[in-house]
């Protein structure tokens, strides 16, 4: 019979797939407003053991109380930096060696997972209504999309944090 795991095996699970992950993954966030939006995005990006992550323009701030509240706690475990401008974002994350790629349904975008997501990888998300700003999408150079089958024609900022996050996680991996 099938049962769930215990503590200690969760442990040694997350252990073996931390040792496989040998790359470094941030992310930006492009004045990610509403407050549970951040805190989801944080418990993710915590999950998949983001390295850094920059926080800008109107974004909601890990130290907000609607923030935490969704973070659980996971705020603890990340890195971050606070810069007002999301372009002063992308050029810190690539000096400091990170390939930046927009999340963004934009001209020239490619599906994110026929992207090359090997090496150091930083995910810029933006506003939950507007998207990334004008000012990013001059910055950047690359953008990913995620593929939607259904009549909705966008996803919920951490959702799309989570599945692309994941991507970058999952193409990294060594294949069985």
């Amino acid at each position: 019979m099938t049962r769930n795991l215990g503590s200690t095996e969760l442990k040694r699970l997350h252990r073996e797939w931390r040792r496989l992950a040998n790359s470094r993954l941030g992310l930006i966030l492009d004045s990610v407003a509403t407050p549970a939006n951040v805190g989801s995005i944080l418990r993710t990006a915590a999950a998949l053991r983001v390295d850094e992550i920059w926080v800008c323009g109107q974004s909601a701030t890990p130290e907000l109380g609607a923030t935490r509240k969704t973070a659980l706690g996971s705020e603890r475990f990340l890195n971050f930096h606070y810069v007002e401008s999301p372009v002063e974002a992308i050029a810190n994350a690539t000096k400091s060696g990170y390939r930046v790629i927009g999340i963004e349904l934009a001209e020239n975008a490619k599906a994110l997972h026929e992207m090359d997501l090997s090496g150091d990888i930083c995910l810029v998300l933006g506003h939950e209504d507007r998207g990334l700003s004008k000012p990013t999408l001059e910055a950047l150079n690359a953008f990913a999309f995620i593929p939607q089958l259904g009549k909705i024609g966008s996803l919920n900022v951490a959702t799309a944090a989570g599945m692309a996050l994941y991507e970058v996680r999952r193409q990294g991996w060594p294949k069985s």
